[in-house]
């Protein structure tokens, strides 16, 4: 599914699809979620972005140190 395994595993693995139905089952079912999981898109909304922006935008305060 994401090219992780060595020639040998991946070909183990594709002949244990081959015959394992329920294997099969399963790995249609990830494959299936995820490709839905990459069609999806998030970005945050303006209001939170113009928060950042306005947040970044003040000034930053100096620290001094206070001696005791």
């Amino acid at each position: 599914m994401y090219s992780e395994t060595s020639n040998e595993k991946t070909a183990a693995i594709k002949a244990a699809l081959e015959t394992d139905w329920n294997l099969r089952e399963q790995y249609e079912v990830l494959t299936s979620a995820k490709q839905s999981l990459e069609i999806i898109t998030l970005s945050p909304r303006k209001k939170a972005i113009d928060f950042i922006l306005n947040y970044a935008g003040k000034p930053v305060k100096e620290f001094t140190a206070q001696e005791g």
